[in-house]
C-alpha cells in the first residue's frame, strides 16, 4: 500500500549506496558463504555520517549475497557504473502489472533493467538457488532463463518490500503487435476478458492456437539453436525442482511503411540506451540462443534495427522479429503446489492443468513449444526431372571431381549466407514462397556412394543427358 514514489525512491538510494560501497571492495573469486551474506543499512530521512538525506520515511535497505551479484553483472559486462546510471539518474517508470501475481513491475528508464517486487518465499528460494545459479551460469551464459543481477529488501513502517533486478525480455522502443504467456498448459490458459481490455493485452496458450494455428516459422539453424537453448533452460529447471514457469513471447510485425517510422525512434531510443556504447551481454532474444554465427557477433550490426529480435515468419509470410525469455521461475514445487495438483487432477484432466511435477512439467513444455509454436521450414522436394538416367555404372574421376567441387562450392556459399545472420533471405526460398529456386542444388545425404559400386545418382543432384554414352558421360550440375 505504500505510495509507489515511496518505493522507487527507496530503491534509487538504496541500491546507488550498495553498489558504491562495493567498488572500494576488492575482486576476489565467489566463495560459497558469499550466497548467503545479508548487509544491512539503516537510511533515516535526515541523513547520516553514512548515507545521505532524502524526501522518503525512514527505511532499512538490505542486500542478498551483495559479491555474488556483482559477479553475475561483471559476467553479463555491466560495469558499476552504468548499472548505478541505469538504476539511480532517472525516474523509474511503473509498468501496469502484466501477471496476475500482483507484483509491481517497474522499467529503466533506458530499458535495460526490470525491477519487481516478489514475495517473501520468493526472495529465500532465489538465494538458495544461487550456487546452482552460478555454476549454470558459468558453463552457460547464452540462456533465456531470467538473468538476475540483485536482489534486495527495502524495510519501512514494518513492512518488507522484497525487489530483485532482472533483464528486461520485451524492450519498449519496439512496439510489441502480441504478446503471449505460454506454459504448454490449456485448461483455462485463456485471457480474461479483464486482460483484453488493456491496450497491450498478454494472451495465453489457447489464444495462440487461435491466432497462429500453423505456428511461427524459422529457418533449420535458428529452429535448432532455440530449441536446444529451451532444452537446457528447462533440465536445469527441472534439477532444481522448479515448474509453473512461462516462455514470455514478444511478437514484432515488420512492415515496411511502419518500419520505418519505428526504425528512426527506435534508431534514437538505442542511442539514449547504450551511452557510451556500453551494452549488457547476451540480453538480447537473439544473443540468448545457441547457435554458430547466428547469435555472435554478426548479430550486433543487425541490432541497430531489429533490437537483437529472432527473425521469423508466420503462416501468412509476414516477417516478424521475436523477443522472448522464460519468466516466474521463483515457483518450487513444494507442499501447496503438489496438493493444489493432486485437487486439480481430481476435478479435471490431470495431465492439461498448469501446475504439474517439474519433469512431467518440462517435458511438455518443450513438446508444446516445438509441435505448437516453433516450426522448422522444410525444403520443397524438387520435381523429378524428365531427363534423366538413373543409373550409371562407372564416373569417371574427372567428372567426379567436377560434382564435388559444384557440391563444395555450393556448401560454401550456403555457410556463407548463413553466417551474414539474414535468415529471411533462406526462409523466402524455402517453403513459404510459393516458388522454388531451381539455379540451387539440393542438398542431399551424399553426392557419391563408394566409387567400386555401381553409383546411383538421385535425379535431384544431376541431370545426364538422356543420350549420353557411358564412357564418356556428360554431367550438368543443375
Amino acid at each position: 500500500q505504500t505510495a509507489s514514489s515511496a518505493i522507487k525512491g527507496a530503491i534509487q538510494l538504496g541500491i546507488g549506496y550498495t553498489v558504491g560501497n562495493l567498488t572500494s571492495k576488492p575482486d576476489r573469486d565467489v566463495l560459497m558463504q558469499d550466497f548467503y551474506v545479508v548487509e544491512s543499512v539503516f537510511l533515516p530521512s535526515e541523513g547520516s555520517n553514512l548515507t545521505p538525506a532524502h524526501h522518503y520515511p525512514d527505511f532499512r535497505f538490505k542486500t542478498y549475497a551483495p559479491l555474488a551479484f556483482r559477479y553475475f553483472r561483471e559476467l553479463f559486462g555491466i560495469k558499476p557504473d552504468d548499472y548505478l546510471y541505469s538504476v539511480c539518474s532517472e525516474p523509474l517508470i511503473e509498468l501496469s502489472n502484466p501477471g496476475a501475481s500482483g507484483s509491481l513491475f517497474f522499467v529503466t528508464s533506458d530499458d535495460e533493467f526490470i525491477i519487481k517486487t516478489v514475495q517473501h518465499k520468493e526472495a529465500e528460494f532465489l538465494q538458495k538457488l544461487l550456487p546452482g545459479y552460478y555454476m549454470n551460469l558459468n558453463q552457460n551464459p547464452r540462456t533465456l532463463l531470467p538473468k538476475f543481477y540483485g536482489l534486495y529488501c527495502v524495510q519501512s513502517g514494518g513492512i518488507n518490500i522484497r525487489i530483485v533486478v532482472m533483464n528486461n525480455v520485451l524492450p519498449r522502443a519496439l512496439k510489441m503487435h502480441f504478446t503471449y504467456d505460454l506454459k504448454g498448459s490449456t485448461y483455462k490458459r485463456r485471457a480474461s476478458r479483464k486482460e483484453r481490455e488493456k491496450s497491450n493485452p498478454t494472451f495465453k496458450d489457447l489464444d495462440f492456437l487461435q491466432d497462429m494455428q500453423e505456428g511461427l516459422y524459422f529457418d533449420s539453424e535458428t529452429h535448432s539453436a532455440l530449441m536446444k537453448t529451451l532444452q537446457r533452460d528447462c533440465r536445469v529447471l527441472e534439477s532444481f525442482k522448479i515448474m509453473d514457469y512461462s516462455l514470455l513471447l514478444g511478437i514484432h510485425i515488420l512492415n515496411s511503411t511502419v518500419k520505418e517510422k519505428e526504425g528512426e525512434c527506435s534508431q534514437s531510443a538505442s542511442d539514449a540506451k547504450h551511452h557510451g556504447g556500453q551494452k549488457v551481454l547476451y540480453s538480447t532474444a537473439m544473443e540468448s540462443i545457441q547457435g554458430p554465427g547466428k547469435s555472435g557477433d554478426s548479430v550486433t550490426t543487425e541490432t541497430t534495427n531489429t533490437m537483437g529480435g529472432i527473425p521469423a515468419k508466420s503462416h501468412k509470410g509476414e516477417k516478424l522479429l521475436l523477443f522472448m525469455g522464460i519468466i516466474d521461475i521463483l515457483q518450487s514445487y513444494r507442499l501447496m503446489k503438489k496438493l493444489e495438483h493432486s485437487w486439480k487432477a481430481l476435478v479435471y484432466d490431470g495431465d492439461t492443468v498448469s501446475v504439474h511435477r517439474p519433469s512431467f512439467y518440462a517435458d511438455r513444455f518443450l513438446e508444446f513449444m516445438n509441435a505448437r509454436v516453433f516450426k522448422k521450414v522444410q525444403a520443397l522436394k524438387p520435381s523429378p526431372s524428365k531427363k534423366r538416367c538413373n543409373s550409371i555404372t562407372a564416373l569417371k574421376a574427372a567428372s567426379q571431381e567436377i560434382v564435388c567441387a559444384v557440391s563444395q562450392e555450393w556448401k560454401d556459399e550456403k555457410h556463407g549466407i548463413l553466417a551474414e545472420g539474414q535468415s529471411y533471405a533462406s526462409l523466402d526460398d524455402e517453403v513459404l514462397g510459393s516458388h522454388h529456386r531451381l539455379d540451387l542444388v539440393p542438398s542431399t545425404q551424399s553426392l557419391f556412394e563408394p566409387v567400386f559400386s555401381a553409383t546411383t545418382l538421385s535425379s535431384s543432384s544431376l541431370n545426364v543427358d538422356e543420350h549420353c554414352q557411358h564412357d564418356q558421360p556428360t554431367l550438368y550440375s543443375s
